[in-house]
């Protein structure tokens, strides 16, 4: 689905942060103004631009604040909020650049200024993890405090806790569900300030999140589920092989494995240069990156979260990043779903689909349904409808 750049990347992360407008994570208007100003492929102008639009609309929050504005406040530092990560996003070339700790704590920051101004309850939550917390977000319907089915969603390779809220969450507390967003280990604020970078036996990570909710006594600790976005879709299922007490599994993209070696492009002959003459990959890999946006954030990024010095470390280190020993263990039943144009893992749904040994379901989008691109980013009222209809279906009786 093009939407207004020629180029895919550009294309597709504008298409992210425009389609979360309907949850009010931004503007329509603002979006294309910042966008009409971005230059194809230039990963500065992209931040230059929604940078300059996120303090714009960050100053708008903060007057609004003042006079007493609540309604008005929290709309914009929302909006703001979600402008800085989008401006953050194509700046991991260079790890030590200020740049993204200054913007994506702006980001973070405009959220939870964003909070006191809500509707429904929500609390900023540190969940203990080794020796160190976890950052998160619970939010509930209501003040009731009744024990209610709650959704752990869990970002994958680039999300933050922050966007989770837009769509997804706002989309389950309309069902009467309680949400939970939180950042593992080479995600948001655990990346960039804590420096701990991905890991691939997620079940670690997840298992310390469940525990914090069962001591909740506005969860029902029986109706826990959780849906993994992106390569969460790889981390949902691998914690689900381990953690039994998670109810369900949505798996959004499904993802047997996020080892980057087994992408199409990475021939026998590039895999036998990145075992056996690994400066030469390296230079090949960034040589192809310069030709290419998609490939060249790909591969600045996964560097940067997987805490690799080199292209060939990072993806050595993602080889680790497989069901193929544990997809057996899944018990609970789980939600396999794929669109018509995945670019990130393409193929990996139906691996895992035909793998799993548990009760299962397979949901395909379309681009007749505007419902194609990865995660179904640009259609979250018709991907939640169907998604959160399966939750219900699946747990009957939680109500």
């Amino acid at each position: 689905m093009k939407c207004y750049f020629d180029d895919y990347e550009f294309s597709f992360q504008f298409l992210r942060v425009l389609g979360v407008s309907i949850a009010g994570g931004s503007d329509v208007s603002e979006c294309l103004m910042t966008a009409y100003r971005i230059r194809e492929r230039d990963f500065e102008s992209w931040y230059r631009e929604w940078r300059k639009t996120a303090e714009r609309v960050h100053k708008i929050a903060d007057s609004c604040a003042k006079k007493g504005h609540g309604v008005s406040a929290r709309d914009a530092y929302l909006r703001a909020s979600s402008y800085y990560r989008s401006a953050e996003f194509f700046l991991h070339g260079d790890t030590s650049d200020p740049r993204i700790h200054e913007t994506s704590t702006l980001s973070r920051e405009c959220f939870k200024n964003a909070l006191p101004y809500f509707a429904t309850p929500v609390e900023s939550v540190e969940i203990l993890y080794e020796n160190t917390t976890l950052p998160g977000y619970f939010f509930a319907p209501d003040n009731s405090g009744t024990p209610r089915l709650t959704i752990i969603f869990n970002t994958g390779f680039d999300g933050t806790a922050e966007e989770l809220y837009f769509i997804h969450v706002t989309e389950a507390l309309k069902r009467g569900y309680n949400a939970l967003t939180f950042e593992g280990p080479g995600q948001g604020s655990v990346i960039r300030e804590q420096r701990i970078p991905f890991r691939h036996d997620w079940e670690n990570v997840v298992t310390p999140v469940v525990d914090y909710l069962v001591s909740r006594p506005d969860v029902v600790p029986e109706k826990i589920v959780i849906e993994g976005l992106s390569m969460g879709g790889y981390l949902a299922p691998r914690a689900a092989a381990y953690e039994h007490r998670l109810a369900a599994c949505v798996a959004n993209g499904g993802v047997f494995e996020a080892d980057f070696t087994k992408r199409p492009e990475y021939t026998v002959e590039m895999l036998d240069m990145l075992y056996h003459n690994p400066e030469e990959f390296d230079t090949a890999m960034r040589e192809a990156a310069d030709q290419n946006t998609s490939y060249k954030w790909a591969l600045e990024h996964g560097m940067y979260v997987f805490g690799a010095k080199t292209p060939c470390e990072w993806l050595i280190k993602s080889t680790k990043f497989t069901m193929k020993e544990c997809v057996d263990k899944v018990l609970c039943p789980v939600l396999v779903i794929d669109v018509e144009n995945e670019q990130a893992f393409k193929g990996k749904a139906k691996m895992l689909y035909d793998a799993l040994k548990c009760e299962k379901t397979w949901m395909y989008f379309t681009k007749e349904e505007g419902a194609e691109e990865h995660c179904q980013v640009g259609a979250g009222l018709f991907a939640s409808q169907r998604i959160f209809d399966w939750i219900d279906e699946t747990l009957t009786d939680w109500h």
